[in-house]
């Protein structure tokens, strides 16, 4: 795209002020696991779990913003959140990924990021990026392995999950160091390091 080009669209992002509504579907810490499961992460949690829906919408609109010129122009977007179990994650894996195993993350994105956006989005119009779904019990376990608490897990999933949303990818080591570092740079904005402090030029 040519540079006064490139300017005009980014000077028209900084006048729209965006909106992200993100759609919480908490079927883990609402509804009333069995008590194994219950037991297995309260043992451990701490006082940020669960994490309430001001934090998530947050951290979603935050990463929007630092996002924002990857994606088209709109004033509005909406994305949803699916907190849930192993098992139900499976089902999800094994019917959309083919793999009849738990997994952390899932993103199932709507958006095609890669074509070309010329116009500004009406503002009226709401552009839906996609579902992320997280599996409480497997984020619990790899927060254990890691040694840090779930909220931080529960982030990175997060942060791993939203730029699925957006068109990224890690097919093979390049891409996924990439990926890594713009998680842990999300991640940083809002407040939560792991590891060192970075940028994503870094």
């Amino acid at each position: 795209m040519r540079s006064w080009i490139k300017s005009y669209f980014l000077a028209e992002r900084r006048i729209l002020r965006l909106y992200l509504e993100v759609n919480i579907q908490d079927c883990f810490w609402s509804s009333s696991p069995s008590e194994v499961k219950k037991f297995k992460v309260q043992d451990d949690r701490d006082n940020f779990c669960p994490i309430s829906s001001q934090n998530w919408e947050y951290w979603f609109r935050k990463w929007l913003e630092i996002l924002q010129p990857d994606i088209p122009v709109a004033q509005n977007y909406e994305l949803s959140l699916r907190l849930t179990d192993d098992s139900e994650i499976q089902t999800l894996n094994s019917q959309y990924r083919y793999q009849n195993q738990p997994t952390d993350v899932l993103a199932f994105a709507t958006l095609e990021v890669n074509v070309p956006q010329l116009k500004i989005v009406d503002s009226d119009i709401q552009i839906y990026l996609g579902d992320i779904v997280i599996s409480i019990e497997t984020a619990f376990r790899q927060a254990k392995k890691q040694g840090h608490p779930l909220t931080i897990e529960l982030a990175w999933l997060a942060a791993h999950g939203f730029l699925h949303l957006l068109g990224w990818d890690h097919l093979d080591e390049e891409s996924w160091q990439k990926m890594v570092k713009q998680q842990l740079f999300l991640l940083h904005a809002v407040g939560i390091t792991i590891g060192e402090q970075i940028t994503p030029d870094n």
